[in-house]
């Protein structure tokens, strides 16, 4: 029978030294690396095996139609992107301001797991900028074989930055958590 004093232990607000923490980044960081813009990794690796010729490559109309589908979710304008860009400011200078000036422990590790999600949120707005652009000289004109070559370029070079700032994140987070367990043993 499980004793009241484990499932506390599992609830508690400590994050550094709570598994939960660890699970939802490497569960969030997992997930992120999966897709690019919200195409599955397989579209887009198939489509980097793309071989010009004059007939159209299947993969390649697969992934052009994929970014057809998915791109207009990426289109933010200015007014929107204002709006956004001064609620996350908001959001992750009093998460930064709770942590870092007042010691609460669980701020701090919310900055260090929302930070570089912002990050990526603003590398997807450029990515999806650029796709755009490869989607539109796609319509007009330019040979599917070779939107399709440039399309998964951009992707490949962008899902290498996500690895990145994936283990560069998590390197961060785990020596700061490290040095946040070792300064305050009992969570103090």
């Amino acid at each position: 029978m499980p004793r009241p004093e484990g499932i506390l232990a599992l609830l508690d607000s400590r994050s550094f030294s709570s598994i939960w923490f660890w699970v939802i980044l490497t569960l969030a960081w997992t997930m992120a690396g999966r897709r690019v813009l919200g195409v599955p990794w397989d579209v887009v690796a198939g489509a980097g095996r793309i071989t010009s010729g004059p007939k159209d490559d299947p993969a390649a109309i697969n992934l052009l139609d994929w970014l057809s589908l998915t791109l207009p979710r990426w289109r933010i304008d200015s007014r929107e992107g204002a709006i956004l860009l001064g609620m996350g400011s908001f959001l992750l200078t009093t998460l930064a301001t709770l942590g870092f000036v007042y010691g609460l422990e669980m701020a701090q590790a919310l900055v260090l797991l929302i930070l570089p999600f912002a990050l990526l949120f603003a590398l997807d707005l450029r990515l999806a900028r650029r796709l755009r652009q490869v989607l539109a000289q796609a319509e007009v004109g330019q040979p599917v074989n070779e939107a399709g070559a440039e399309a998964a370029r951009l992707m490949r070079r962008h899902r290498v930055l996500i690895l990145g700032l994936s283990i560069f994140s998590v390197a961060v987070a785990a020596f700061y958590g490290a040095i946040w367990m070792i300064t305050h043993p009992f969570g103090f």
